[in-house]
Parts: C-alpha cells; structure tokens; sequence
C-alpha cells in the first residue's frame, strides 16, 4: 500500500510541475545564472518529505557517498551552503587535533581580494591574518608568482577559490605549499567538475568546498559540500559541522564507536556519554534531507550540464572573438578542463567607453551581467568599517581601516578587475539563441561608440 499511495503522490507531483513548474522556453530576460530543475528533482523532493525524517537521513548518505565518488575523493560531507563550506574548512585547521600544524590566532593564511568574500570571512573570523596577492588578468586566478615573496614565518595556510571555474596552477600552488608545510583549501564553489591533468578541482589540495546555491553548477537551493582524503580531517570537519562533538555517530543512531560509555575525555569523569561529549568549539550547519534529495537528482544531471556549460562559453567566445581589439575574452591553462560558472570579459583601457557603460547597456536590453563579486574586498565597507589585521603582498601588518590609496595599489590587477571586468551568463537554460543575443548586444555597443 505504501509503495502504491508514493507512486500516486509522485505521479500527482510532475503533473503538477509540468502544468506549474516547467520553465519557459522564451526568455525575456537573459539572467546571467540559474538553477535547472525538472519531474525528477520534485518526485525525489516528495519522496523524501513522505518518509517524514526531516533532517539528514537516508538520501544524504547516498549524496555523500555519490558526491565524493564523481569527485574521486574519499570522503564528503554535506553543509548547509557553500559559505559553510568554507568556514568548516577553515575551522578544521584550528583543531588541536592537528597538533603543531593547527593554526593558531594570528596565523597567516594567503588569499586574494578579487573574489566572493566567504573565501576570506573565516580567515577573519577565527582571528587569522589574510594576506592578500594579486591576480592575473584573463585567468582571473592568484598569481602565483608573488605568492613566495608573500610569504612570512607565520604563514600557515593558502586559501583560494578557483574564479568562475577556470582553476589557478595546481601544480605551482601545490609545489609551492609541499615546501612550505602549508595547508591548501581549494574553494571550488564556482568550479565543481573542473579538473586539472584530470583531476577535479577540491581534490587535490588537504580540503575542497563546494556550493549548491540556485546560482551554481548544481542546487539543492542552499546547500554546500566539503571534501578531503584525509581520514582526521574528515573527523574534525565533521565534528564542527556537528555541533563540535567528539561523537561521529549519524542522527538517530548510537554507540557506532563500540565505546560510548567507557571513555574519559578532556575533565569529564570517566564513562561520560560520547554522545555528549565535545571536542572542537563547533557550529550546526547541517541540511535537510529534502535537500540532500535533490543533490541526489541534481547530480545524476550534472555531467549534461557541465557539457551544456562549456559548449556555450565556447560558442561565446567565438562570437566575440573579433573584438579582443576591445575585450579580454577569459585565457585558460592548457592543463585546466574548465568548468564555467559564468563567461568574464574585461574592458581594455580607452577613450570610447567603459564596463559600467557597456554593462548598463546589457541589463537595459535584457542581458543579466555580474561583476566579479566583491571586485576588491579590500575596498568594501566590510574592511573600511572594520579593524581587521591584514598583509598585502610582503608588506608588514596592516590594519583595514587604515589602508591607502598606496596600499590598493600594492594589487593593480585587482582594481583592474574592478574597474573593468564583468561576466554574463552561460548556466544550461541559455541556448544559441539567448547567446547570439547577448553577443549582438556587445556588437552593436562597440560599433556604436567607436564609429
């Protein structure tokens, strides 16, 4: 019976989205991303509401277990955003499970301030030092070259997220952090399925991020995923995500250790309840099993839509490849198999017009653009109203509140990212049609301002 009244509720459900939910095939206005959604997303959304566990249950186990298999990675854990992500990635590092490779407050960490700012937040917020290098121009990626000169006796970390899909030098950072001693984060959340010599990007360095919001290359609405192939990390990313427990049993189950009661951890009494024990100053930052339902489904689409991606910033690119007298088009490493969250095109310098000119021209003819998120963090409200302890490149400590127009000059390619670089959409909605569009648009705007 209950097997019969699933299917009806099931059945019930896609006649609903195909009568309801379908998305329109005639786009009035081209948004620069979003989300692909379908009968099945919503039939496994039911299912999961229908067994009525509510948190994470049995379909987070099998997104996890799927998620680290597409990966090729040991272990992943599901969070509840790709923020999340990263700052359970951080967090772990704190651990004093680590021994003397945990960062301790004051610690330095290598990042960028071309970028999303949860990339840097939790280099803040667990009182690490940022230092900040600069970008190239077309790859978008942390130069790797100033990253050694960056570096000082307490740097202990690099923190950086590969920029709208097109991954930085994994072979330089890697090298770069395997002589250091240094913990690598590769914030992947704009880049899942990317891959580098074939490996996919969050796979190589200690801890890979990813996010699942509307905007990415998969959704679960909110939603997020931390990677690694070390078994501790694993443990320790766990247990902050976990509230901070020592205990690593699944909701609703107990004594998965064998030892639950015949343990004495930091000044407990001796047979304490595990389950109740508390190892790492944690979070709750768990999803739902609706969620997790939907990552299932999402993900056995994934591939098409990588596909779909790639096809059409190729497409772009070709279109708009006579105009490079004008636009930097994106520049890829011959080893990278880039995975496009959004095609980036930046204004050359000159006398006709600017990016804010061409950009209002997109959106007053219905073409979405995006700027490269923050453009320079270091230039946001976030770090003028804000005391926080920062490097720019070799300089000596710096506080944000208090930094010059020299200092933002220390990254001149960051506030040429700024200044003169956006992006437009390429998610697997958009076909030929939206694309020629927005390339005929770009077209008719040049010819126009430099007749």
């Amino acid at each position: 019976m209950e097997k019969e009244l699933r299917k009806a509720v099931q059945d019930a459900a896609a006649k609903y989205f195909e009568n309801v939910c379908a998305p329109q095939k005639e786009l009035s206005y081209i948004p620069a991303s979003g989300k692909v959604l379908d009968q099945e997303d919503l039939a496994q959304m039911i299912d999961a509401t229908l067994d009525m566990w509510l948190t994470a249950g049995r379909f987070n186990d099998r997104f996890e277990k799927d998620f680290a298999a597409f990966l090729g990675a040991k272990f992943a854990l599901s969070t509840n955003s790709g923020s999340s992500a990263n700052l359970l990635a951080l967090s772990a590092l704190t651990s004093y499970k680590l021994g003397d490779r945990r960062l301790k407050k004051g610690d330095e960490v290598i990042s960028v301030a071309a970028g999303f700012p949860t990339t840097v937040n939790p280099i803040i917020q667990q009182g690490l030092v940022p230092v900040f290098v600069d970008c190239e121009i077309g790859t978008y990626n942390i130069d790797v070259k100033q990253i050694e000169a960056a570096l000082s006796p307490k740097t202990k970390a690099v923190f950086i997220a590969h920029t709208l899909g097109n991954m930085f030098d994994m072979n330089a950072v890697s090298a770069l952090c395997k002589k250091h001693n240094l913990w690598l984060i590769e914030d992947s959340c704009d880049a899942l399925g990317a891959e580098w010599n074939g490996k996919k990007a969050g796979t190589i360095g200690d801890i890979g991020t990813y996010s699942f919001y509307p905007a990415h290359h998969m959704t679960m609405g909110e939603g997020g995923a931390v990677v690694t192939n070390d078994p501790q990390l694993y443990r320790i990313i766990m247990s902050f995500r976990d509230w901070g427990r020592d205990c690593w049993c699944k909701p609703g189950v107990d004594n998965t250790c064998k030892n639950r009661f015949n343990m004495q951890l930091g000044n407990l009494p001796f047979g304490y309840d595990h389950k109740y024990t508390y190892s790492h100053i944690g979070f709750n930052l768990k999803i739902t099993d609706w969620q997790a339902a939907l990552g299932v489904s999402q993900l056995k689409k994934l591939p098409g839509y990588l596909q779909k991606r790639t096809e059409n910033a190729a497409y772009l690119a070709n279109k708009l490849s006579d105009l490079t007298d004008w636009l930097i088009l994106p520049r890829v490493d011959a080893q990278v198999k880039p995975s496009w969250f959004g095609f980036l095109i930046s204004v050359k310098p000159n006398d006709k017009f600017n990016k804010q000119q061409l950009v209002e021209h997109l959106e007053k003819n219905g073409v979405g653009t995006r700027q490269l998120f923050a453009g320079n963090l270091l230039r946001q409200p976030m770090m003028a109203e804000n005391d926080v302890q920062l490097r720019i490149g070799a300089s000596a400590l710096l506080n944000s509140r208090g930094l010059t127009e020299a200092d933002y000059q220390k990254l001149p390619n960051t506030d040429f990212i700024m200044n003169n670089t956006f992006w437009v959409g390429v998610f697997p909605r958009l076909g030929e049609k939206e694309l020629d569009k927005t390339s005929r648009l770009i077209h008719e705007f040049i010819a126009e301002r430099t007749k």
